[in-house]
């Protein structure tokens, strides 16, 4: 039989055998089953396969520890002699999975009645080599930690120990990245195990770490048994209680808002299960704490409304949970009535909206008396809360009496509603102080509205906020009409008595779309009645019209959005009906038609509209033309996507080719000034044909140069719009290009000009085309520039008229007021050409030739003595220039010349800005104010890309050092004649320009390190051989060293002190400038001795 064959092969002399039967695969030949063997073997044959099998299982593992399993597998590829050991540590591994599989099936068939203490003895031995396994051996891993589990399960004796080593594996499986829902439904099954760790012992922080990642880990907290085992945790120790809390609060910045119910609903089955100590630890360290921080942590903190959110699922809890409802009250008792009358209005508005969403805050077992004296203690809260003077504060008390009163008007006393109704719609509603809390009347009444209780009493009160519609605020007006919107769908009262229709329209027609959307949807049954013919549309249509004709246009802008566009077409059709009857009707009653055919056909098109519209009414007839256009426009999309719907619109509003000669003919006969608009009329008629035959009227009208060119900047600014202007053909661009070049014809006119009145009157719209006319270059150029038309020559063309016909009026002058107007011409011109080519370059359009180009038109500017107005579009030149070139990568000797002329052009720039200081003070101020911008832009580009080209680096600040140098060195001479000779010491102190240089420069570290290396280098050279120039480098150095804690200010400091010793016998001279010397040099000295010895 199996059964005594399976105990005989029980033993290490018989293991293929017994592994034959531990392996055996499952199927319907085999008659053998481990699990129906165990249940039918006797007890004693069951102790004694248990005994072999334990003593199998310790021959095995005698023979190869699993110690040196992992050894075995490192050496596989180092010895020869493993080809052997291989298969005899799969046999090992083979004879204890089936020992496993042997222990796993014995233990349902374990019962009082057996012994199973070897089984044990086995079982702890399967569990005492589980950790140390290898990775590798992941099935007798799993077969090991599945026979712990079952141990568990079953309750057996010695279940702790087998229980707390497959929780802490789970544990560590659930946390990993690949585990799965699986994983958490089987560390819940175990659950219990936790309570056998002791707390305090050290060998228990490895599972507080791993316990507490759990509260960190989505997995868990979104799995319901996840959650389960998560407020188990809460029960574990007190002391851990504080540290799941502190853990939590520690990621809840990190934690999607969607996960709040999660950990709320966490808390919360804690806080049912625990009890003693632990409930007390859970109440006030956690649910407290967060109540504290519900109103303490400002409104902007990631974590407020988290906490918030927490604090809404206890809140709703009490009202279906017995128990809450008190803890809640006891809890809040000592902090939020305190909080809602604290200083701070964002602790009063927290307060505030816990208070509101908690109500009423009681304690059940209060008996009549008492809580009546509480539930009015809270609504005289309420009232205070609308009186409160921060308006967050208010909008929160409005909208908890909208809640209130939404879920307790039948028990709330009738006065008490009506005066907090009253106090919310007279007053809040008309809140002069703040239009947020005028919003909030509105946003939230419809939240009273809920209840049908209410209806009554506002219906009497909501007519008083007529004039809210009108309110300055959008976001009033938007929540008015939603209001209205609620009042309609609720049936609470009729909406046009609580604002009257002339109101509605009014603000429909001028509104902002959010409001004039609502409006449409709040009228649109009222005018656009979808469920009754198609003929009372029309009749709405023209009431409509007669009521407010501005509106009615801007009622069907929006009403394709409410209705399907075959009903937007039907309406369209109708009108065009009662049009062609109203036309019909008059020309019979005038020519006394009495073709009885014809009003057989039209009596009922004509009996349909006969008392809503006449021909007579024009403004009506005109109107419903341009609802025509507006409704066709609105579903124009849609009619493309349907062309048998769009030819037969077409057909109907364009069927008679008849119209169109009488109506030319008939033009002939008005007068010019009415041609235009018959025009237009007639080309809507035109338009609509589907033949290719065009009726063109030419009429004569005034050039309006102003508007062309406004609208040819709208087109060119707006990226939409440019796109669709440059997508016509090259032949009309081409056009447009060449009109706008006529503008520097008439700009070379201005200049000519000898007088005030030969100069033209459109003066500044030919500035404007001309520029206009630059920029077009620069599209057409980028656009066209494969087919080898090159605009940048025009631009260069454009650029040889200024710098021989427009740099020469820089210099013209007035007798009254010394500038003339054709130099004030003049430098727009120049401004406006050197900004678009700033562009170029920065789109990268503008090659070296052109740029270098542009720096000596630029060079000619700035050496004029009025050249200064250029400088800050020069330094963005200068910017745009230096990038391009040092981009590229490419070391030439054209890139070389580029930024040397980059150079000379900065150096003029500094020039000219200190003589405008030098000859106009106040201008050169000015100037220095407009360029500190630009100035700084470029000098970070030179530092950005100071490693691909050091030679430009080192030159730009050269200039700058020498600038600086050479204000103070001036501003110190001419001081030097003075009693009060001081050695500046601030930024503010120092002269203008230099003052506004320093300022760039200590703006970057890095920059204000490159600057000192250059006054190190200046320094060294020997080309400083004067006091006045040191005493300004000492000024620089302790100037840098008040902003910046730079260590290359020491070694620059005793350098300096060198260079001053030299001057230690002129300083003690006796003579007419020695006590200036001496006061330089003995300031200079002890600021360095400072400097070196703080």
């Amino acid at each position: 039989m199996k059964r005594e064959e399976f105990l005989q092969v029980v033993s290490k002399e018989s293991i293929e055998d017994f592994l034959r039967f531990t392996q055996t695969p499952k199927n319907t030949l085999d008659p053998f089953d481990l699990n129906e063997l165990l249940q039918e073997l006797p007890r004693k044959q069951k102790e004694i396969l248990w005994e072999k099998l334990t003593h199998l299982l310790k021959e095995t593992l005698v023979e190869k520890p699993v110690e040196t399993w992992q050894m075995t597998g490192d050496d596989e590829n180092n010895d020869c002699m493993d080809v052997d050991i291989v298969p005899e540590m799969k046999q090992t591994v083979a004879v204890i999975q089936g020992v496993t599989a042997v222990v796993t099936a014995s233990i349902p068939v374990v019962d009082e009645t057996v012994n199973y203490k070897v089984l044990l003895e086995c079982a702890f031995i399967l569990n005492g080599i589980l950790p140390a396994l290898p990775e590798s051996e992941k099935d007798l891993q799993g077969a090991i930690q599945h026979m712990c589990e079952m141990w568990w399960e079953k309750g057996l004796e010695g279940k702790e120990q087998l229980g707390k080593t497959v929780f802490i594996r789970l544990l560590r499986k659930s946390l990993n990245k690949a585990a799965t829902g699986a994983d958490v439904v089987r560390l819940w099954n175990l659950h219990q195990t936790l309570l056998y760790f002791d707390y305090d012992s050290e060998d228990s922080n490895e599972v507080k770490d791993l316990l507490l990642e759990c509260f960190m880990s989505v997995r868990h907290i979104k799995k319901e048994e996840g959650r389960r085992f998560l407020s188990f945790l809460f029960s574990w120790n007190v002391n851990f209680i504080k540290m799941i809390h502190g853990t939590v609060k520690n990621q809840l910045q990190f934690f999607p808002r969607s996960l709040m119910e999660y950990i709320s609903e966490v808390y919360f089955r804690a806080w049912k299960k625990v009890s003693g100590e632990a409930l007390k630890i859970l109440e006030h360290n956690c649910i407290q704490d967060f109540m504290h921080h519900g109103i303490h942590l400002p409104r902007s903190s990631t974590v407020h409304s988290k906490v918030r959110e927490m604090l809404s699922y206890f809140h709703k809890q009490s009202k279906v949970r017995q128990g809450v409802e008190e803890m809640l009250y006891r809890l809040y008792q000592p902090i939020l009535w305190r909080s809602l009358r604290a200083r701070n209005s964002e602790v009063r508005s927290n307060a505030a909206f816990l208070f509101v969403d908690a109500f009423p805050i009681r304690d059940p077992s209060f008996n009549v008396e008492e809580m009546d004296n509480e539930i009015q203690k809270q609504f005289e809260e309420l009232f205070n809360l609308l009186e409160d003077p921060y308006p967050v504060v208010r909008s929160t008390g409005i909208l908890g009496v909208s809640q209130i009163t939404s879920k307790y008007w039948e028990m709330i006393p009738p006065p008490i509603v009506a005066d907090l109704l009253k106090k919310i719609i007279i007053e809040l509603a008309c809140d002069v102080t703040s239009a947020d809390v005028r919003c909030s009347v509105f946003k939230c009444l419809p939240i009273t509205l809920d209840n049908k209780l209410s209806h009554p009493l506002l219906e009497q009160l909501l007519p008083a906020l007529k004039y809210s519609l009108h309110d300055n605020s959008e976001k009033v007006r938007v929540a008015f009409v939603d209001m209205l919107l609620k009042i309609k769908a609720t049936k609470a009262a009729k909406f046009w008595k609580i604002c009257p229709m002339e109101h509605l329209l009014a603000r429909l027609e001028v509104d902002s779309r959010p409001v004039s959307r609502r409006i449409v949807n709040l009228l649109f049954n009222s005018f656009f009645p979808i469920n009754q013919p198609v003929y009372v549309w029309c009749e709405r249509c023209v009431t409509l019209i007669q009521m407010n004709s501005a509106a009615a246009r801007k009622f069907y802008q929006y009403a394709y959005e409410y209705t399907a566009p075959t009903n937007i077409a039907k309406l369209m059709l109708t009108i065009r009906r009662c049009l062609n009857a109203c036309i019909q009707k008059a020309a019979k009653e005038s020519l006394h038609d009495d073709d009885e055919e014809d009003e057989e056909t039209e009596k009922e098109s004509i009996s349909m509209f006969n008392d809503v519209l006449s021909v007579n009414d024009v403004a009506s007839m005109a109107s419903l033309l341009e609802i025509t256009v507006i409704l066709w426009r609105s579903i124009r999309k849609a009619l493309d996507h349907n062309e048998g719907a769009r030819d037969y619109a077409i057909r109907k509003f364009a069927s008679d080719d008849r119209c169109m000669t009488p109506l030319v003919i008939l033009a002939s006969f008005m007068p010019p000034a009415a041609i235009p608009t018959f025009r237009y009329y007639l080309s809507i008629q035109n338009s609509l044909k589907t033949s290719e035959r065009r009726v063109r009227i030419h009429v004569t009208q005034e050039s309006k140069p102003e508007l062309a060119v406004d609208y040819i900047e709208y087109l060119l600014t707006h990226p939409v719009n440019r796109g669709c202007l440059l997508s016509a053909p090259k032949k009309k661009l081409s056009q447009l290009f060449k009109i706008l070049r006529a503008a520097k014809e008439v700009l070379d006119s201005i200049l000519k000009a000898t007088n005030a009145s030969s100069v033209g009157c459109n003066q500044t719209t030919a500035l404007r085309a001309f520029s206009l006319c630059c920029r077009l270059s620069i599209h057409l150029q980028n656009k066209f520039s494969e087919d080898g038309k090159d605009y940048l020559s025009i631009l260069k063309e454009t650029g040889d008229w200024i710098e021989s016909q427009v740099v020469p009026c820089l210099l013209a002058t007035d007798q009254e007021n010394g500038i003339s107007k054709q130099s004030n011409v003049s430098q727009l011109i120049i401004q406006d050409y050197l900004t678009v080519c700033k562009d170029l370059i920065m789109v990268g359009l503008g090659n070296l030739k052109f740029q270098a180009y542009l720096l000596d038109i630029a060079l000619a500017v700035i050496q004029t003595e009025r050249g200064g107005f250029c400088t800050p579009v020069l330094l963005c030149v200068l910017k745009e220039i230096t990038e391009a070139s040092l981009t590229q990568n490419t070391e030439t000797h054209e890139v070389e010349s580029l930024l040397h002329a980059v150079q000379t052009v900065f150096q003029k720039i500094l020039e000219c800005v200190s003589c405008r200081l030098k000859k106009q003070l106040e201008e050169g101020i000015q100037l220095i104010r407009s360029i500190q911008m630009p100035l700084g832009e470029f000098l970070y580009a030179v530092q950005y890309w100071r490693s691909s080209c050091p030679a430009v680096h080192q030159g730009v600040l050269s200039t700058l050092l020498d600038a600086i140098v050479a204000e103070i060195n001036y501003a110190l001479q001419k001081a030097s004649s003075e009693t009060d000779l001081t050695i500046p010491k601030t930024v503010s102190d120092l002269p203008p320009l230099s003052r506004s240089l320093m300022t760039i420069i200590m703006k970057t570290v890095n920059v204000v390190r490159s600057f000192l290396n250059e006054l190190m280098k200046c320094i060294l050279s020997k080309e400083v051989e004067e006091i006045f120039s040191l005493t300004a480098m000492v000024c620089i150095v302790i100037i840098i060293k008040g902003k910046h804690k730079v260590s290359l200010l020491k070694d620059i400091a005793p350098v300096i002190q060198r260079k001053l010793i030299t001057y230690k016998e002129t300083a003690t001279e006796e003579s007419s400038n020695t006590e200036s010397f001496r006061i330089l040099y003995e300031s200079s000295l002890k600021i360095l001795d400072e400097l070196l010895n703080p």
